[in-house]
């Protein structure tokens, strides 16, 4: 039976809203919890370590978990994948709710993170599949606005939950979105799946460990020292793992990541900025909404309402954003938007520096949003159309992946560059240490650019061709 045209585009439109509500509650529990750690901490009598450990938690298991969760969706079902992830995270979220204390929270945290890694590689997966390649730059653009809106809003969404219900809410909110989405995926998204080889077992093992052991100095390093037996012993191991993930990859007959890809200078060079890209985005995030508290003496809603020209701009330039990307390419827009990210970064630094107030702030925050706006559709465009339709998955994973780490990178740090510079014991010193932060996101929003200047004019995938037996199924 035939499917009409207007049929398949609202096929399309289910599959874009859909995947965009689930990102939007993976997007919005990066940072949600920034503005709610000091009620937290009152409420549940944690210390800063363990509030650390809020946010580390859901960090660590999703980026640990990404590269497997893409390898079993493209085994046994994109949208089987997408549910599950669904089911789990909306159940953790409930936990984190009612969480009796604050290891509970931690623990809940973490599983919850294992659910986001679950669902982000497959909505991009899904999305990308349902879209035609003239199209899909657009529809990322969409899916790009949603996902940064989420991560940029989060601190404020928290900060208004917390202080107008409870901190509890920012975590009960996903729970009626999360009972709507998955009966609507089920019905509404076709599975897909990537290469039906056997599941590569040995990759799985080695690159789990070795992102455990990578990401784990990342987060551990400020606390217990980047010199600490713990911290050489973890970076160590992982880029041990690392090293033998990619030795085994290359002799694999059915490797989860192929290491083919990695010859397309888009797919390359389009991870490496958006690397850069979430490095500046996360660690900026982190210390600005706890400048504004800190120095400013705003509350929770008030430092979050302040994030409104730095995070507006995601729901009105990614979109349009996204679909010049088809038109001009990607690496003006990744090269453009990161320059203009880095700028207004630095004009931050600068205003902060000089004594300015808020007022000040708002020129270059509006600046950092638009460019982060414009090179994080490009990105995802890049690296996803660079692949073959059975690479779909991924590529998803390898781009969610790096842009995990690089948030995780990214605030460890700035963490180490604040404590360098600025401490927490007055609002001048904190003043001081964000300064210093703010011009490194600048850097590496520079380095993202760098990167996304090597990506050739209009990258294609007509050069990457899939393996004879790497072909999408749609049952």
């Amino acid at each position: 039976m035939r499917t009409s045209g207007s049929d398949h585009s609202s096929k399309q439109h289910w599959v874009l809203a859909l995947t965009s509500v689930a990102a939007l509650m993976v997007g919005l529990d990066i940072l949600v919890v920034t503005t709610a750690l000091t009620t937290i901490r009152l409420h549940l009598g944690s210390s800063i370590t363990e509030l650390e450990w809020i946010v580390n938690a859901y960090t660590l298991s999703f980026a640990v978990l990404l590269m497997t969760a893409s390898a079993l969706g493209d085994r046994f079902g994109r949208r089987r994948l997408f549910l599950l992830g669904l089911g789990l995270f909306t159940a953790m979220s409930a936990v984190c709710a009612l969480a009796p204390s604050i290891g509970w929270l931690i623990v809940a945290r973490a599983v919850q993170g294992a659910g986001s890694a679950m669902i982000m590689p497959q909505a991009m997966a899904l999305l990308s599949g349902a879209y035609p390649p003239h199209r899909r730059a657009k529809a990322l653009g969409i899916f790009s606005g949603v996902v940064g809106l989420a991560i940029l809003g989060g601190p404020m969404i928290g900060g208004a939950v917390v202080q107008g219900l409870a901190w509890p809410w920012i975590f009960w909110l996903n729970v009626p979105i999360g009972l709507i989405v998955i009966p609507l995926a089920a019905r509404r998204i076709d599975e897909s799946r990537g290469s039906q080889a056997r599941l590569d077992y040995g990759g799985v093992v080695l690159i789990t460990g070795a992102a455990l052991g990578l990401v784990w100095a990342l987060v551990r390093g400020k606390a217990a020292g980047w010199g600490s037996p713990e911290i050489t012993g973890a970076l160590a191991g992982g880029a041990v793992l690392l090293a033998g993930f990619l030795a085994w990859e290359r002799r694999a007959q059915d490797p989860m990541l192929p290491l083919r890809l990695f010859r397309s200078r888009a797919f390359t060079a389009g991870n490496a900025a958006g690397f850069g890209l979430f490095a500046s985005i996360f660690g900026t995030a982190f210390f600005l909404a706890q400048f504004l508290q800190t120095t400013w003496h705003y509350g929770p809603l008030g430092a979050g309402v302040r994030l409104i020209p730095w995070t507006v701009t995601l729901s009105l330039v990614a979109p349009v954003a996204g679909a010049w990307a088809g038109r001009i390419g990607e690496r003006p827009l990744i090269v453009g938007g990161l320059v203009l990210q880095a700028a207004g970064f630095a004009g931050t630094a600068l205003a902060v520096r000089a004594g300015l107030g808020y007022p000040a702030l708002i020129g270059p925050l509006a600046l950092a949003g638009c460019g982060a706006s414009m090179a994080m559709p490009a990105a995802q465009s890049c690296v996803l159309g660079a692949v073959p339709p059975a690479d779909l998955g991924k590529a998803a994973g390898t781009f969610n992946t790096l842009r995990q780490l690089g948030g995780t990178f990214g605030i460890a740090i700035l963490a180490a560059v604040f404590t360098g510079t600025g401490n927490y014991a007055s609002a001048q010193a904190f003043s001081r240490g964000f300064v210093a932060t703010a011009f490194v996101a600048a850097g590496f929003s520079v380095a993202g650019a760098l990167a996304g200047s090597a990506i050739p004019a209009h990258a294609s995938a007509s050069n990457l061709p899939a393996p004879r037996h790497e072909l999408i199924r749609q049952p």
